[in-house]
This record gives C-alpha cells, sequence and structure tokens, in this order.
C-alpha cells in the first residue's frame, strides 16, 4: 500500500474551536487568461434604488457577460462601496453578476440626516437584493455575499439568515456580528463561509470577534484566511465612519487587498467553487472538521462518523464532514503503529464518504489485503483502476495530478498481482 505523505500537522485540541491554527494564505491567485473583446464584460454602470421610505441608495452594477450566479458586496463603516472596486471587476470578468452598495448614509446614498438602525440597513439590503436578483441572466437562487467591517458582516449574515434558499456562499472580512447573527452561523451547517481576517488590523479586537465567528460556524467546509503578525496592532478607537480617529495601514476589511495582492484572486477562487463548481459547498477542511479528526482518532470512532454522514446526507446528498486525505492519513497512521483493524474502519469510511476516488479505492483495497480479506481486496483495486481508466472524474478529492494518478495505478496493479495465484 502506498504511503501518504503526512502533509497536515493534526494538532487538533479536544475542542472544535481548537481549529484556529493559522491556515490560510495558500489559495493561489487563479492566472489570468486572456478575454476576447466580444467576451468582455460591459461597463459598470451606477444605477440608483429607491427604498422602501424612498430614500435613494447609491449602487454600482457590474454585469457579466453571460447568465451566472450574482455577488452582492456590502462595505466596512469606514469606508464605501468604491472599495469593492478592485474585486468588483474581476467578479463581472469570470462570470459574476456583481453588486456594490453605498449603505444608508454613506457615500453616494441618501439618508444623512438620520442615524441607521438595523432594522433599516436590512431593509436597504433587501432592497439591493431584491434589484440584484431581478438583473436579466442573474441566477436568483445562487447569489453569494461578501461583507467586510461590523457593518458588511452584520448585514452579510443577517441577509444570508432571511434569504436561506438563494444565498450560497459568504465571505467574511473583519468584523462581527450579534447574538441572533452567530446563532445562524452555528445552525446553517451547510451554508459555505470565508473569513479573512489580519493581525494587524487596526480595530482591536477585530482579529477576536473574526476567531468567534470562526469556532461559531459549524460548516466543516468553512475556510480560514489569517494573516499573521508578530503582535496585534494596538487599540486606538472603534470602527467608525471618522477616519481620522485611527491611521489606516491594510490591515482591515477591503483595505487588505492593496496590501495583499493575492486576497482578491483567493475570494473569487471561493466564489467559483461555492457558486459555480459545486453552487451551495465546498470540500470539507480539516481545521474546520477537527472534531470529526478527533472522533475519527477515538476507539470506534470511524462508525460513529458513518452514522453521522449517513444522517447528514438525508439532509444533504453532497454534504462531507471531513476531508479525504487527513482521514486516508490517519487510516494510515493506524496501519502504520499496527492497529490493522482502526485503519480499516477508517479506510471503509473514506470510501463510503468518496466512492468516486480511485485514492480511496486503492487505499481500502490494500488495508483488505492486509486483512486476507482477498475478493475485497480485489474488488477493490479493480475499482481504482476502472475509475483512473474512465478519466470521467478526479483520482481523489485532493489531487489529480499525472504523477499521483501513476501511484495509484502501480500500487493497484501490485496489489492485483500479489492477489493472482502462485503469487
Amino acid at each position: 500500500m502506498k504511503q501518504i505523505l503526512t502533509l497536515l500537522v493534526l494538532t487538533l485540541t479536544t475542542l472544535a474551536a481548537g481549529a484556529l491554527e493559522e491556515e490560510t494564505k495558500s489559495a493561489a491567485t487563479p492566472s489570468a487568461t486572456p478575454v476576447p473583446p466580444s467576451q468582455q464584460p460591459s461597463a459598470p454602470r451606477v444605477v440608483e434604488l429607491k427604498a422602501p421610505d424612498g430614500t435613494i441608495l447609491k449602487a454600482t452594477y457590474f454585469a457579466a457577460v453571460k447568465p451566472g450566479p450574482g455577488v452582492l458586496l456590502l462595505h466596512q463603516s469606514n469606508r464605501t462601496r468604491k472599495s469593492w472596486d478592485k474585486l468588483a471587476p474581476q467578479l463581472a470578468a469570470a462570470g459574476f453578476n456583481t453588486l456594490t452598495l453605498d449603505m444608508y448614509g454613506f457615500g453616494e446614498s441618501g439618508g444623512k440626516t438620520d442615524k441607521p438602525t438595523r432594522l433599516t440597513e436590512a431593509r436597504d439590503v433587501d432592497t439591493a437584493f431584491q434589484y440584484l436578483v431581478s438583473q436579466p441572466g442573474v441566477k436568483r437562487d445562487v447569489i453569494g455575499v461578501g461583507g467586510a467591517g461590523w457593518l458588511g458582516i452584520d448585514n452579510a449574515v443577517t441577509a444570508a439568515r432571511r434569504h436561506p434558499a438563494e444565498i450560497k456562499s459568504l465571505v467574511l472580512m473583519s468584523g462581527e456580528t450579534l447574538r441572533d447573527g452567530l446563532q445562524f452561523l452555528h445552525e446553517a451547517r451547510q451554508l459555505p463561509e470565508l473569513f479573512v481576517f489580519s493581525d494587524d488590523d487596526e480595530y482591536p479586537p477585530t482579529q477576536d470577534a473574526m476567531k468567534l465567528l470562526y469556532v461559531t460556524a459549524s460548516s466543516p467546509s468553512k475556510q480560514l484566511v489569517h494573516y499573521s503578525a508578530a503582535e496585534d496592532a494596538p487599540w486606538l478607537w472603534y470602527e467608525t465612519s471618522d477616519i481620522s480617529k485611527v491611521p489606516s495601514h491594510g490591515g482591515h476589511g477591503t483595505d487588505m487587498f492593496p496590501v495583499h495582492p493575492e486576497l482578491p484572486g483567493i475570494i473569487l477562487h471561493w466564489f467559483v467553487t461555492t457558486l459555480v463548481k459545486t453552487p451551495g459547498h465546498a470540500p470539507a477542511e480539516t481545521i474546520a472538521s477537527a472534531a470529526i479528526i478527533n472522533q475519527l482518532q477515538m476507539p470506534g470512532g470511524a462508525d460513529q462518523v458513518a452514522q453521522e454522514l449517513a444522517e447528514a446526507r438525508k439532509k444533504d446528498s453532497q454534504v462531507q464532514l471531513f476531508p479525504e486525505i487527513t482521514a486516508s492519513i490517519v487510516g494510515q497512521d493506524f496501519i502504520r503503529e499496527g492497529d490493522l483493524k482502526s485503519g480499516l474502519s477508517a479506510f471503509k469510511l473514506v470510501a463510503l464518504a468518496y466512492p468516486d476516488s480511485a485514492d480511496a479505492n486503492d487505499n481500502l483495497a490494500g488495508a483488505y489485503l492486509k486483512d486476507g480479506q482477498r475478493d475485497l481486496a480485489k474488488q477493490h483495486a479493480e475499482k481504482a483502476l476502472a475509475i483512473l481508466d474512465s478519466h470521467k472524474v478526479p483520482a481523489s478529492s485532493w489531487t489529480d495530478t499525472n504523477e499521483y494518478r501513476g501511484e495509484i495505478r502501480r500500487d493497484a496493479e501490485k496489489i492485483l498481482k500479489q492477489l493472482r495465484p502462485g503469487s
């Protein structure tokens, strides 16, 4: 049985909250491919939206060339919709119909004389949401929302709570939400969320507010982008619309774009995954699924996780509770330690969760061979080769390189050779 390199260090605590080890910034910016002029998105257009009380809200609409998902972007309290001008055109060029909004009382929107409330904010976000989903070519049931700062995050989370059937993905940068928003994140187990923050955020304790959001969210597919610093920035003042209070140095919300130029690409890749490739889903992530991984390492854990997976799939047939590669590493570790029973159980669980993975079937075949279950070893080795030969699906959920496909093929063929009479 081939050896899987231990690429992940499983320093997982017994709490799912132990998840906050610095994950991060590994998502690469998608390579830029020249787009023919005929496929270039049209110039963004400024639009006026009328709130129910007559207030005029200004927004900018970046239309994609072809029908596709929609994305709504909500700014932080010390910026306006223009803070998204680096990301929004990239999203439109990639096929996302994107709307940026000046919130009530901000930028070019009305409401300057009144202090906005959470109710007026929700009303105005819904006005923008309805405009977005009504535009030609927008897939109204495949919407992503991005929010920056406490203003943007709270409104993004509460919008997802009000429109769960339409909003399939969240990007939350440098902020917080109230108790009802936290409760929603905890209950929305299927909702993929990308959390982004920096230790250099000039409005501490935003760093800890973001950690609270992350550990409260229960989705095993949540992702964390954490920009580390030697120490947190000092507290000077609250995040307010008075930008003279605190000098900006690129650690908060959309201000991170110039400092971390790969970040727009990370967000773009996230929306491609969660709104195009697998709408409403993202691959399970190791740190996000810490509790499951810890459970898997306990006696009888694989059987317990298998039951949890079966229950979860009654609600969502596509849900994954753990990453294939991480559970495979656990299985390999059991076998290396001589615990064949636990290793076999782990590999059976992985193949149950990822039945179309040649890697998972090959690993299970090797475990069956060690256990003397020759027929089952043959069955899964042949299945691994059939998956590779079909070229219809990736070799595994974590890699599909020609090099690794070759490793799987050599190992499966070796298993079959050992199973031949006289071998």
